[in-house]
């Protein structure tokens, strides 16, 4: 038999400050709790969740005492949607939170000299800001209450947001503040139609039902995509789900199917089909230049910035710390679609960028010629396999290297290759200061950090993006 752990709740602890990643801190017998649901300011009791010797992790059951600085969340699926999780945060005192996490990332990890970190630009909108938003269908669906279970009405289960830590149950989303209008009202149409006409949602454990997510996409521009994905191809349901879909949203610009018989829901290695439009929608960065903006293809596999107005700041600092005065050869490295390389191309003499995803790639390129780009160049592959030797001495050293790798970071090769080849300068954008500063760490015994600046893509959210530039010592 197995013995049932015992619940530990600390009553009536205050919240001292900001931990990390979204988490306050709090204090208790002089252990450190790292403490999820709370902010600093609050009292709360807590329910350990982790009891190490030297810290512990806890979720703040009640708090019996506000912080002065909390707010009453704005949205109705706050607390059981996974998202969002800052909503009783003011803005501003996010941003300091943000500003807060990137220096001590970067100090604490890096552990080498700094200058100034710049101040934070935050977002301009704090909701609806997302071009990019992915729903789940699952027939297991999360009641927020016993009382919500008894009274809801009988559906095949949800259409929304996985609940945190539950991975096979999905809470039923009827609004969602991160996007547009647009996307509740083509979620819930969606959703009634499959309703309506009896379609089944998947089951992630069973590997079966029909209806699995849906991705919906809407641009600056107003232009609208949504991809279905199915599990099965049955052709006649598929059809009919179609016709209503558009239907009842004549104002989708594309719309796609992606069949997924896999167990897992990446699409990457799948064909989205066409079933209306061209295929792709097209969205807009202006580079804060007098009459200059370029303009991205956007197709359904495509990794586009999802905060497409703080794109724009991020690009521009990026822009500001190349330095560029326009004859510079300069390698975009994890590409992407060629957004920051192809955002830059008018201050540089030659753009090279590298991506992994093929698809990436051509979109890049299509990006390139329809801007009237014929100095930049795109190819796919591993950027530590690509960037060799033959590879430099081919397309010639750069002047500048813009690196924006994953969450994971710069791979230990790469970061070598970087000090072997000694460009003038670096332009680091991350996602993940924590990788961030250990590759700064290792890039430190050649270059020097010249300025640090953060910029908030994503408001609510313990996330945030840094952007650093390093010159050759």
């Amino acid at each position: 038999m197995r013995k049932s752990k015992k619940r530990i709740i600390l009553e009536a602890v205050p919240i001292e400050g900001y931990a990390a990643e979204g988490k306050a801190l709090a204090r208790h017998e002089g252990k450190v709790i790292f403490v999820k649901g709370a902010i600093p300011g609050d009292t709360a009791d807590l329910l350990l969740l982790k009891n190490k010797k030297d810290w512990a992790e806890a979720q703040a059951l009640r708090i019996t005492q506000p912080s002065a600085d909390r707010l009453s969340p704005f949205c109705k699926h706050f607390g059981h949607c996974g998202g969002c999780k800052w909503q009783m945060l003011p803005y501003s005192r996010q941003l300091q939170f943000k500003q807060q996490e990137v220096e001590d990332n970067l100090k604490r990890i890096g552990k080498i000299e700094l200058p100034p970190i710049m101040p934070i630009i935050g977002s301009g909108q704090e909701r609806r800001y997302r071009n990019k938003l992915e729903f789940t269908f699952s027939n297991k669906r999360f009641f927020t209450d016993l009382n919500e279970a008894e009274t809801a009405a009988p559906s095949p289960g949800a259409l929304g947001f996985h609940v945190a830590q539950l991975y096979n149950k999905v809470l039923a989303i009827d609004e969602c503040h991160l996007m547009d209008e647009i996307n509740d009202r083509i979620r819930n149409s969606i959703r009634s139609i499959a309703e309506q006409h009896g379609f089944s949602y998947y089951d992630i454990k069973e590997h079966q039902g029909w209806l699995r997510n849906i991705i919906v996409r809407h641009s600056s521009l107003g232009e609208t995509m949504v991809n279905i994905i199915i599990h099965e191809d049955a052709t006649a349901d598929r059809e009919l789900l179609l016709r209503e879909v558009l239907k009842h949203n004549p104002d989708i610009d594309t719309l796609l199917y992606t069949v997924n018989p896999k167990w897992n829901d990446s699409i990457y290695d799948l064909q989205p089909v066409v079933y209306h439009g061209n295929g792709f929608i097209k969205e807009r960065l202006q580079t804060g230049e007098e009459g200059r903006y370029y303009d991205f293809l956007i197709s359904p596999k495509s990794f586009f910035q999802t905060n497409s107005s703080q794109a724009e700041q991020l690009y521009r600092i990026t822009a500001e710390f190349a330095a560029l005065t326009g004859s510079e050869t300069v390698y975009d490295l994890y590409c992407g679609t060629g957004s920051i390389g192809i955002f830059l191309s008018h201050r540089a003499g030659k753009i090279i960028g590298v991506e992994t995803v093929e698809e990436a790639v051509e979109d890049a390129k299509k990006n390139a010629s329809l801007n009237g780009i014929e100095h930049a160049e795109f190819y796919a592959g591993d950027v530590i396999k690509v960037c060799n030797d033959a590879f430099f001495e081919k397309h010639g050293r750069p002047d500048v290297v813009i690196t924006d790798p994953p969450r994971a970071g710069m791979h230990e090769k790469l970061v070598e290759k970087l000090l072997e080849i000694e460009a003038p300068r670096i332009v680091y954008v991350s996602c993940n200061t924590a990788t961030q500063a250990r590759d700064l760490q290792l890039l430190n015994a050649k270059y020097k950090v010249e300025k640090i600046r953060p910029v908030d893509m994503f408001p609510h959210t313990h996330h945030i993006e840094c952007v650093v530039a390093l010159t050759l010592r």
